[in-house]
């Protein structure tokens, strides 16, 4: 067993169903999570679960990591320590993300409103089941296309609507902070990846040789839901202190019907 698999068995055994909403009626042979329970939290297979514990799997990503800590009710300090343990440890060239468990608690009481935390480079690390009920669950698409770039320039969501206006500022703004955010690392090659791939795509390249540099900390858009309809949204990114994080809150466009829908698919 690794130093990885041995510290999620230690914190999967101390877990108490109860605690992250399992019932606890049905006699049980462990004292926390069962292997199947804790895969059912953290999004993954069990059988992937038990090649952890056991040292057989590959490093898992930084959003497995992310989804056992959420899972697990990691302390900060402990996410920290699973993060080192995968391979992750934090450097200044590389871009954090690893989202404080302070400030999940903080989404957790927005269960109301669609919030979704991106890193600087605008991967969508973390998400709440409102944000899912309106965009559609991201877990259906692969990790490493779930980028606010690539999702807006490669137009991967077909739920979202947006006037020639909102596009082009959204998109300008959007490759304004990825500008920034390269200057920040321009050492981490997730950055430069990132990049290299938008770079096959017409508007990006244009907008990205304007060398425009700026923060990215709101927008305006439509969400076309299925049952719904169209539910106007406003977006507003809200900083977060020493992570260059960006959480993302959607709330109802004023004097339209936006906060009903939402109140439905809650």
């Amino acid at each position: 067993m690794s130093d990885l698999g041995a510290a999620l068995r230690v914190w999967r055994d101390r877990t108490e169903p109860a605690a992250v909403g399992l019932a606890n009626a049905s006699p049980r042979r462990v004292a926390g999570l069962r292997r199947g329970e804790l895969a059912t939290l953290a999004g993954i297979s069990p059988e992937y679960v038990a090649r952890l514990e056991q040292g057989r799997a590959g490093t898992p990503s930084a959003q497995v990591c992310a989804a056992l800590a959420r899972a697990l009710r990691l302390s900060d300090e402990e996410e920290a320590h699973l993060m080192r343990l995968a391979g992750f440890a934090p450097a200044p060239d590389r871009i954090p993300c690893l989202i404080p468990s302070s400030l999940h608690r903080v989404i957790d009481h927005l269960s109301g409103t669609p919030v979704a935390v991106y890193d600087a480079v605008w991967r969508l690390l973390h998400w709440n089941a409102l944000f899912a009920a309106v965009f559609g669950d991201p877990t259906g698409a692969a990790a490493e296309d779930r980028n606010a770039l690539i999702v807006q320039f490669e137009s991967r969501n077909a739920r979202v609507r947006q006037t020639d206006t909102e596009r082009a500022y959204f998109e300008q703004s959007l490759v304004a902070d990825l500008r920034a955010t390269s200057a920040r690392y321009p050492n981490d090659p997730d950055v430069a990846a990132l990049v290299e791939r938008m770079a096959g795509n017409d508007r990006f390249r244009r907008l990205w040789a304007l060398r425009a540099v700026a923060n990215h900390d709101s927008a305006h858009k439509t969400a076309v839901h299925p049952e719904v309809g169209a539910i106007p949204l406003d977006a507003s990114v809200l900083a977060t202190q020493d992570t260059d994080l960006r959480v993302v809150v959607l709330t109802p466009r004023p004097d339209t019907t936006a906060r009903e829908k939402l109140d439905r698919l809650g």
